[in-house]
Formats: C-alpha cells, structure tokens, sequence
C-alpha cells in the first residue's frame, strides 16, 4: 500500500509538468523581401542585421546590436556603422557589399555547452545561439554570414556584431558544420 501511495504521489506532482502547455511560439513577422523580421526571432533580428547593412540604416543597426557588454563592442559597432554610412556614400558601391538576402536557415545552439552556461551566468542571457544568412553581394557572388544572437531576459533578440570580442560567448562558432535546415520565405510558403 504505501508502494502505491508513493508512487501515485509521484505521478501527481509530475501531471502538471506532464500536462503544462508548451511555451507560445513567437509570432514571427515578415518584411517586404519575404523574409523574417523583427526581435522575436532570431532569424528575425539575424535577417534585420544584414538589412541594415545593405540598407545603410543606421538606427536599425544600434537598436538589434547588443552594446551593454563593454566599451569595445559599443566602440566597435560605432566604427562598423561609420564604415556602412562612408560606403553607402560612395557613387560605385564596392563588389563586396551585401545587396540583398537570399537565404536564411534556422537558428542553431552551439554544440559546446560552454558560451549558453556562460551567457546566461554573466549576462542573464536566455538563449545563445546563431543563425545562417546567405546574402547577394554587389559582384554578384553570395556570401554566408554566420550571426550571433542572444536573447535578453525579456525574450528580445539581439546580434553581437563582433563576436571575436566575446570568446567565451562564441566559442566554437566558427567550428560549427554548415547550417542545412532553410527557412522558408512567405513567397515560397505560398507557392
């Protein structure tokens, strides 16, 4: 009897984690070129990094990019938005300049446990992660850039443009395998 008793105690405090509904899934919006947008997703602000690139805006860029983690980042995201305004003003725009996306995967966790255990310890962070983008660039080659994302503890997303800076945040980024699951863009989905 007590066996049973045990053991129907234990089943009852297990339903509600059994029985808990899922976490909402984010409401993921689209921009104009199909693809994701906005600080819900990290395909999103992934996608939002590389339009403010080839779109020259400015105010995009410093409102996706986390700066709170030092003056070198803050520094580095200041030269990085000086650089993107000089080129956007040149008359030719230089054949390595990204024109516009062409692919976005989804969103990867890193394979070491390491940056997600330390963002979270230091930083409070929810979620360390990255996301594939292939882009267009003016030469008419493609170029994957792969993006590193956070998630703050409200749930917003943000890119670290400059990864290098944060090695333990990063580390084993560019050791990843090739991203292979392809976001599909809204034209695609309604085909």
């Amino acid at each position: 009897m007590l066996r049973t008793t045990t053991a129907s105690l234990l089943l009852w405090a297990a339903l509600p984690l059994v029985a808990a509904p899922p976490p909402p899934r984010p409401v993921v919006t689209t921009a104009a070129d199909g693809y994701p947008t906005g600080q819900s997703s990290p395909e999103g602000v992934a996608s939002d990094f590389a339009r403010s690139i080839i779109e020259g805006d400015m105010p995009l860029l410093r409102r996706i990019c986390i700066s709170r983690l030092g003056s070198e980042l803050a520094e580095f995201i200041d030269g990085m938005a000086a650089t993107i305004e000089q080129k956007a003003s040149e008359r030719q725009p230089p054949p390595d300049k990204p024109k516009a996306i062409r692919k976005v995967f989804v969103a990867r966790h890193l394979s070491r446990n390491g940056p997600a255990s330390y963002g979270y310890a230091a930083h409070g962070f929810r979620e360390v992660m990255f996301v594939d983008v292939v882009v267009l660039l003016q030469g008419g080659q493609t170029e994957l850039c792969r993006t590193l994302v956070v998630q703050d503890k409200n749930g917003d997303w943000y890119v670290h443009p400059a990864p290098h800076l944060s090695p333990l945040l990063s580390m084993g980024l560019n050791d990843e395998s090739p991203s292979t699951i392809v976001l599909p863009t809204v034209h695609e989905s309604q085909r």
